[in-house]
């Protein structure tokens, strides 16, 4: 048995693992479809540790590590999930971390946001949502 730390470091330095991984298959549809396959999607479900390094943390994941890992880091460090957002800036560092994703990230974003459409459109929806439940 290896532990999941151990697991990772020799997963990014062993040649052979990397050499596997290049050639595994890439997406393909199940079924044909007319609709493009998405390349630049960003990926707003699992973050990085920003103090670690830790990957593949859903929000969840993320607090808890932080919390049981990080609790008294002192470096101040840009937000994962923020900066993962399209109104995200990627160069911000929290001064207090792990109070900014006890407070700002009780929720998964993809359950109230579009991210198809811009901050004004969204003002826009609310207003008319909000109107039409008066």
């Amino acid at each position: 048995q290896v532990t999941l730390a151990k697991m990772r470091s020799h997963v990014s330095s062993c040649a052979k693992v990397q050499e596997q991984m290049a050639n595994c298959p890439k997406f393909v549809p199940v079924v044909p479809t007319s609709q493009p396959i998405p390349s630049n999607i960003p990926n707003r479900s699992t973050f990085v540790c920003p103090y670690c390094g830790a990957r593949n943390l859903d929000q969840q994941e993320l607090v808890k590590h932080c919390l049981e890992n990080h609790r008294n880091d002192p470096n101040r460090v840009v937000c994962p999930v923020c900066s993962a957002m399209p109104w995200g800036d990627p160069s911000y560092k929290s001064a207090n971390f792990l109070q900014h994703l006890l407070h700002r990230h009780k929720f998964s974003y993809d359950t109230f946001v579009d991210y198809n459409i811009d901050e004004e459109a969204a003002l826009q929806a609310a207003l008319a949502l909000s109107l039409s439940e008066n």
